[in-house]
């Protein structure tokens, strides 16, 4: 068979995002509760400056509501919410107050330190802004003045939002109303580091003292089993985005963060890469191999470690040879990297594990750094 050629980033279809979506089926409805007439497409003005119609699959009379839903469609990005139903239900209320609130499969917030106060639907503000704005100009056109209420539903998202984070961050029944732009790029990485960046305030908020940053799935779980005594809350899965998450960290005051990874990461910030995706910077062997001597490593398995291919080979050849030093030397460096990167006032100790959940090394440095 032959192999589907890889799309080019720059070629790649941008999509909308669920707050866009919200918006849209919210105009419709609010048209046709207010014409009488359904809406097959509408137009509104994205955050991100520029015009975007939506094609709605459904409008349905409620009573004296008008329930209109189209389907997200995220572009060429993997989001859990691509082809989802977003729908709104759009009713009059008394007085001429617009009120905002999620349905079915819409989430709640129950922690604080989100965007969006606890108990209240979990639509974020810029599709909060972008909702009320749309009910607005739309009364405004046809020349009313009346008290709107507009309830966002998402028939999927309570099982869309298991896979998401939403859960550690103590939002319940369904996902969130997201989007500071209106689309979505595909690929990007500015929904997980806010989602990052949401996780340590959620954790500052309940009061937490002590993080721990992973760099993955499996991590994680190594680091649970670690320290089974702290709260869900308190791990945070920051990927490749380590110097990010420890920023973070920095402005809630967190002041002791714990890093849980594996060689190849944690090799790279060792060195002080504190973005550490594979292209993002390759492996220094020379570095690696400086660190093996200061460990006790004789001269030919330091020539092995310049010449291998991977930073897991570098720890095998390290294992081999018992030389636990290394690890040790190495979680050190990722220490003193960490509290450099963020300037100061964090202690930050660092663990690194084998794939097969092995502990390899540990170490620990108090910030001394004004």
């Amino acid at each position: 068979m032959e192999k589907k050629k890889k799309k080019d980033p720059k070629d790649m279809r941008h999509g909308y995002t669920t707050g866009a979506c919200a918006t849209a089926t919210t105009k419709a409805a609010l048209i046709a509760l207010l014409s009488g007439e359904e809406q097959e497409s509408v137009t509104i003005f994205l955050p991100v400056g520029k015009y975007a119609t939506f094609t709605m699959e459904h409008t349905v009379r409620e009573g004296e509501a008008v329930r209109c839903g189209t389907i997200k469609d995220a572009g060429d990005d993997p989001d859990v919410t691509h082809l989802a139903l977003i729908e709104s239900t759009v009713s009059f209320i008394e007085g001429d107050a617009i009120v905002l609130d999620g349905g079915v499969g819409v989430g709640r917030v129950t922690k604080p330190g989100l965007p969006v106060p606890v108990g209240e639907a979990a639509i974020n503000p810029v599709p909060r802004k972008m909702l009320e704005e749309v009910v607005k100009e739309t009364l405004e056109h046809f020349g009313v003045k009346r008290g709107v209420k507009v309830v966002i539903s998402v028939p999927a998202g309570e099982e869309l939002a298991k896979k998401t984070l939403n859960g550690r961050l103590g939002i319940v029944g369904g996902i969130s109303i997201l989007g500071t732009r209106g689309t979505v790029v595909p690929f990007s990485s500015a929904a997980y580091m806010a989602s990052i960046a949401e996780a340590v305030s959620v954790a500052h908020a309940a009061g937490q003292k002590h993080l721990i940053l992973t760099t993955g799935g499996r991590s994680e779980r190594y680091a649970m089993a670690l320290f089974p005594d702290l709260a869900e809350e308190c791990f945070i899965e920051m990927g490749d985005f380590v110097g990010h998450a420890l920023k973070h960290c920095k402005i809630h005051d967190i002041p002791q963060v714990t890093l849980v990874g594996m060689m190849g990461k944690f090799s790279k910030v060792a060195q002080g890469v504190m973005m550490v995706h594979s292209k993002s910077a390759p492996i220094n062997f020379e570095f690696l191999a400086e660190l093996a001597a200061e460990s006790g490593v004789p001269p030919a398995l330091q020539e092995e470690v310049r010449h291998a291919n991977t930073a897991s080979q570098v720890g095998e050849i390290m294992l081999e040879h018992g030389y636990q030093a290394f690890f040790d030397r190495l979680c050190m460096a990722c220490c003193h990297a960490s509290i450099q990167h963020v300037k100061g006032n964090i202690n930050v100790s660092t663990y690194i594990y084998s794939m097969k959940g092995e502990q390899l090394g540990r170490a620990e440095q108090i910030d001394s750094i004004d």
